[in-house]
């Protein structure tokens, strides 16, 4: 375990403010004022009788102070003043998130594996480089003890997900580890937590969803810790998979006639703006908060005709049926019967016929369907803005590591 320090960045501004177009949830009060009564008061003279209602009233007020004092209520505190642990820190929106933290002049540690980034390219001094103002722990998220040794915090925010989704490293990664920055923040003094989910755990058929929603489960059983669950549509990142084919003039590959799902996508930077917002905003307290970009839900179809407009090229397409996605997956799971190492094909399988099918929209349970207009918007950035200057500049900072379906 080692410990880098850098210089805080003592920042001024506030950053993004929230800009929440479509709001589905009520602030709820995360805590009320119990009243403190005198009892047990010996009369010994009548001048000496005690106005009980003074004495309680001020044992009121004086509660109330406590309870809500900088010294015990970080969201009354200055950001420099607040201490903000991030795990996951490295991860893609991990990043975004500690670049905004540190904007907002939060005092931030970030936790880190001593190699992280794509395929562990990045190394310790790459990162203190790259991030100045923030003090860096290196360490293994799958030990508590290990996060443990960040010292005291205020805020935990969670940026962590399995890179791959396979069954197993989705229980290590999406619940334990979290849980271990959930229990180790707790002992730091932690008073909230911010969780980093996805909008795909409405409808979990994967393993990696099942994950989510156990740690999203034991997160909202606790008492001594408010939380904040920030479901995200999807990230522009996980949509461009297949602009540098388009530039090329090649087809873009779609399943059935590409108008199977839908999502919202939402930028990186404005989805940290919003997840930092959830440190202090009242009304992000205790709530599940699903959340998309600005504008419509866009179809594969849709998403391919912009990459071919603005690529200034002839819209060609690879229609897949979704049954020989089917196929593909009954033959791995026949087969991983006798051959255990096929489970994790079988589910990256299964990850992609989910995402081809299914939409990254608030789904509605009773009807059975996904519903773009129940699907909060947030921020400024727009997919097509996205895609235009990606085909006109490249994907310099949007590499897609694990999660690359298509080549470059």
């Amino acid at each position: 375990m080692s410990f880098v320090s850098a210089q805080h960045f003592k920042g001024t501004s506030l950053g993004r403010g929230s800009r929440l177009t479509h709001r589905v949830h009520v602030q709820r009060l995360s805590s009320s004022l119990g009243a403190c009564t005198q009892s047990g008061l010996r009369q010994t003279s009548p001048r000496f009788i005690p106005d009980r209602a003074i004495v309680s009233g001020r044992f009121r007020v004086a509660a109330a102070a406590a309870e809500t004092s900088p010294e015990t209520d970080f969201r009354k505190r200055e950001p420099k003043d607040v201490k903000a642990l991030v795990v996951g820190s490295t991860g893609y929106i991990g990043k975004f998130v500690v670049k905004e933290l540190v904007n907002r002049g939060y005092d931030v540690t970030a936790f880190a594996r001593e190699k992280s980034g794509v395929k562990g390219a990045t190394s310790q001094d790459d990162l203190v480089k790259e991030f100045p103002g923030v003090n860096f722990m290196f360490g293994d998220v799958t030990s508590v003890d290990s996060i443990k040794s960040v010292g005291p915090v205020d805020v935990v925010i969670s940026c962590l997900a399995s890179r791959t989704g396979g069954k197993k490293d989705s229980w290590l990664i999406d619940y334990q580890a979290t849980k271990n920055a959930l229990d180790a923040g707790q002992e730091l003094g932690a008073k909230h937590f911010v969780l980093l989910s996805a909008i795909c755990v409405q409808k979990p058929l994967l393993e990696f969803q099942r994950a989510k929603l156990k740690f999203e489960a034991d997160l909202q059983e606790q008492e001594d810790v408010t939380w904040s669950i920030v479901r995200p549509t999807a990230f522009f990142k996980s949509l461009a998979g297949q602009i540098e084919l388009v530039k090329k003039g090649n087809p873009y590959v779609m399943f059935g006639d590409g108008t199977l799902a839908a999502c919202k996508p939402i930028s990186e930077s404005d989805l940290a703006a919003f997840i930092v917002n959830c440190v202090t905003e009242e009304d992000k307290v205790n709530q599940v908060l699903p959340i998309g970009g600005p504008g419509k839900a866009y179809t594969a179809l849709e998403q391919a005709k912009m990459q071919f407009k603005f690529a200034e090229k002839d819209p060609k397409y690879i229609k897949v049926p979704v049954a020989i996605m089917d196929a593909i997956i009954s033959v791995f799971k026949f087969l991983e019967q006798f051959f255990p190492g096929l489970e994790d094909p079988t589910e990256f399988a299964s990850i992609g016929r989910y995402y081809a099918t299914e939409s990254m929209l608030v789904y509605d349970a009773e009807k059975g369907e996904y519903d773009a207009d129940a699907t909060p918007s947030f921020g400024e950035d727009t997919l097509e803005a996205f895609f235009e200057k990606a085909i006109k500049e490249g994907l310099e900072g949007q590499e897609l590591g694990d999660q690359a379906i298509f080549g470059d």
